[in-house]
C-alpha cells in the first residue's frame, strides 16, 4: 500500500451496509500509507461527507498494528482485543477488520464504525476504496474534486 499510495494523490471512500439494508459511506480528501520505517502510518485527509459520519480521523497518524506487531497506544494489543489488524490508537472508532458477526455484537468484536452504528453492532459489509484524486484547476491556484464515485 505504501508504494501504491506514494505514486499519486489518492482519495478514500468507505462504503458500508447494515443487516437492515441501510447503505452509507464516508469520503476523505486524501489517503496514503507511510513506509515500513514509520510503521505503515495512516495519512488521511479531511472528512468530506457521507451519512456514515467520520470514524476514521481518530486513526489518522497511527501505525498499523497486527497481533504480532503491537504499534498502538494501548497497554494491550488492540489487534488481539479487536480481532483484526488496523491503524489502532486506544483502540478504535472504526474496526473494518473485526470478526464478521450478524448485527448486534459485543463491544470491539465486530466490523464496526462508531458514528454509524456504534460499538455494539457488527456491519454486514464494509469496503475501503481508493482512487487517484480527480482534480481540476479552479482558476485561483487551487483544485477541487469534480467526479462522483
Amino acid at each position: 500500500m505504501h508504494l501504491l499510495t506514494q505514486s499519486k494523490n489518492y482519495e478514500l471512500r468507505v462504503d458500508m451496509e447494515d443487516f437492515e439494508g441501510q447503505k452509507v459511506f464516508a469520503a476523505y480528501a486524501s489517503f496514503s500509507v507511510g513506509p515500513e520505517s514509520e510503521g505503515y502510518k495512516l495519512n488521511l485527509g479531511s472528512f468530506l461527507n457521507g451519512a456514515a459520519g467520520d470514524s476514521l480521523t481518530y486513526h489518522n497518524g497511527r501505525r498499523f498494528t497486527t497481533t504480532d506487531k503491537d504499534q498502538d497506544s494501548s497497554d494491550s494489543n488492540c489487534a488481539r482485543s479487536a480481532y483484526g489488524a488496523f491503524w489502532y490508537g486506544v483502540c478504535f472508532e472504526a474496526n473494518p477488520n473485526g470478526i464478521y458477526a450478524w448485527g448486534p455484537s459485543p463491544h470491539a468484536a465486530g466490523v464496526q464504525w462508531k458514528t454509524f452504528k456504534g460499538f455494539d453492532y457488527s456491519l454486514k459489509t464494509m469496503t475501503m476504496k481508493i482512487r487517484p484524486r480527480p482534480v481540476v484547476a479552479t482558476g485561483i491556484g487551487t483544485t477541487a474534486i469534480t467526479e462522483a464515485w
